[in-house]
């Protein structure tokens, strides 16, 4: 079964403000770290769209703060699809410390694919369109 599998990620210092705390800008790039490495790890990462013509980008992002992280913290970035449509999908992701399992932060990337050539949007390729359908069906059963 396909599955979004957790990322484990490690604070480091350039991610923090002068107190060791994540700066909040840093977030939403998790939860990007957390759906690029998926998208690689099951066939569909941004070479194979670049060869298939498309670019992934992100149309929003949001982020909810509950706990702050810091400098070292590990931490385990766990996304899960949110929605899926024809031309975008939303990626939940909720981001832990592990060493204590606190939910530090929630968030949201709604992503969609344009045309490398032209910019266009596009509907999402079917491969891609595959992949997040069966891991969203296994959250869903």
């Amino acid at each position: 079964m396909t599955r979004l599998l957790p990322v484990r990620r490690r604070v480091e210092h350039a991610d923090t403000d002068a107190s060791g705390v994540v700066h909040f800008a840093r977030y939403p790039a998790l939860q990007e770290t957390a759906l690029l490495q998926n998208l690689e790890r099951l066939g569909v990462g941004l070479g194979v769209l670049a060869g298939a013509g498309f670019d992934l980008v992100v149309t929003e992002a949001t982020t909810r703060y509950r706990s702050p992280a810091r400098y070292p913290d590990e931490l385990s970035l766990e996304p899960a699809v949110g929605h899926l449509g024809a031309a975008r999908a939303r990626i939940d992701t909720t981001i832990r410390r592990i060493a204590d399992g606190v939910e530090l932060a929630t968030g949201s990337l709604v992503v969609a694919l344009t045309d490398r050539t032209t910019g266009a949007p596009c509907a999402l390729f079917p491969a891609l369109h595959a992949v997040l359908e069966e891991t969203r069906s296994d959250v869903l059963s």
